[in-house]
């Protein structure tokens, strides 16, 4: 952006912090899957030619062997192709529209996992999936933000004991010392939080644990290798879903009801601790984008925004008006401005202004339906805007002041 007297940021013009975080992360998110394009069509391409290549030469030779036109056997294919998205296959497969393979096909959808191989091929079908997905997923959200919120404390609980137990092997607390008590030490303990990189560590082993157990399932029963294994338990338990390789299709397997139980015990815990692990790893992104904003961050802006203060303050109110328009949106409060005076002098109102106003309205919007949601007034404080971890939606919200690194008192 433009900047008056050579600054290198508008002052009229400047972003807040979370508008320039939004922007940030928007911007790094599209380099990140320039980088991922250009890194899977160097792997991939040469293969997928390489393969395209093979089935013509197996078309070509098949056509001249059955004295068949290609037309007609392109046609036989698609076919095929159709059969397969109603579930036939080639194989002996599961039924998709059993009541075993019907619940499975649900699990995938309110899951977000989708792997595909299982569509409803009806209009009542898919009318009567839009609206059950509408509910179903949301529900399982929900499911997962609450297994998030335990999770994250049972683990604080955890580490906090550990910690305690730490400090009275090395003599810092007493051994008959109480929560509470009024000593400084146990005060300090009691505002101790655990670190995000011990949780985001911890998270990673159980995830590594419960995708290597599974994997070990996986290998015999399924026949695939260890290593595709591995691959379909990140892809089934990060809902990315491919469909390439899916569990429990064959249509008979050693122990079937135990497998099956396995399987879906698996999904479940799998899925539960990778969505954890991912909002514990938005919260590392969250503080590098912070650390890179800090870096880009001008200091002749505070300058120039002082010398704006300054001169509007003189044309609306001279030597009076110290003061600026303060959004408390845990109050609902706003001061005397310079808005106002230059409303009561006759001067027309300026388009950031204008702008302003209706971001505090939409603020206090957002706080009244986020008490609303949450069924009490959220608390907080100044600190807590500065660190750049305040409210928070969803996840965000809910690991809020649960970690070191986004507590207020850091």
């Amino acid at each position: 952006m433009a900047c008056r007297g050579g600054c290198c940021c508008s002052s009229a013009g400047r972003l807040n912090a979370d508008n320039a975080r939004f922007l940030l992360l928007a911007v790094l998110i599209v380099l990140y899957m320039l980088c991922g394009a250009a890194v899977f069509s160097a792997i991939e391409l040469p293969t997928e030619r390489e393969a395209k290549e093979r089935w013509e030469e197996r078309l070509e030779n098949f056509t001249r062997r059955h004295n068949l036109s290609r037309a007609e056997l392109r046609r036989f294919l698609r076919e095929y192709e159709e059969a397969s998205v109603a579930g036939v296959r080639v194989d002996d497969i599961r039924p998709r529209w059993d009541f075993t393979g019907a619940f499975y096909f649900v699990g995938t959808v309110v899951s977000t996992i989708g792997f595909g191989m299982t569509t409803p091929a009806t209009v009542g079908g898919k009318i009567f999936l839009i609206f059950y997905g509408l509910i179903g997923c949301a529900g399982t959200i929900l499911f997962f933000n609450l297994f998030l919120e335990r999770l994250i404390t049972v683990i604080a609980y955890v580490m906090k004991s550990c910690h305690e137990r730490q400090l009275r092997r090395k003599g810092v607390l007493p051994h008959n010392s109480r929560r509470g008590s009024g000593t400084s030490e146990v005060d300090s303990l009691a505002g101790w939080k655990p670190s995000v990189y011990y949780v985001m560590l911890i998270l990673c082993v159980a995830s590594l644990i419960i995708s290597c157990c599974a994997s070990a399932m996986y290998t015999p029963i399924e026949g695939w290798s260890y290593f595709d294994s591995l691959y379909f338990c990140f892809v089934a338990f990060s809902t990315i879903g491919f469909g390439d390789l899916v569990s429990s299709q064959n249509i008979r397997y050693e122990s079937q009801g135990l497998y099956r139980f396995g399987n879906f015990v698996f999904i479940l815990m799998g899925v539960c601790c990778i969505y954890s692990l991912f909002n514990v790893i938005s919260i590392i992104i969250k503080q590098s984008i912070n650390w890179i904003l800090k870096k880009l961050d001008c200091r002749c802006c505070h300058r120039c925004q002082r010398k704006l203060f300054r001169s509007r303050r003189n044309v609306v109110m001279p030597g009076n008006v110290r003061s600026r328009r303060n959004i408390s949106i845990e109050t609902d409060a706003v001061n005397e401005s310079d808005t106002d005076g230059r409303r009561l002098s006759g001067e027309m109102i300026s388009m950031k202004d204008f702008l302003a106003s209706n971001k505090v309205s939409l603020a206090i919007m957002q706080k009244q339906l986020s008490e609303t949601a949450n069924g009490y007034p959220r608390q907080m404080s100044s600190n807590s805007k500065q660190n750049g971890f305040s409210g928070g939606v969803g996840a965000l919200g809910i690991m809020n002041n649960r970690l070191a690194e986004t507590s207020v008192d850091r």
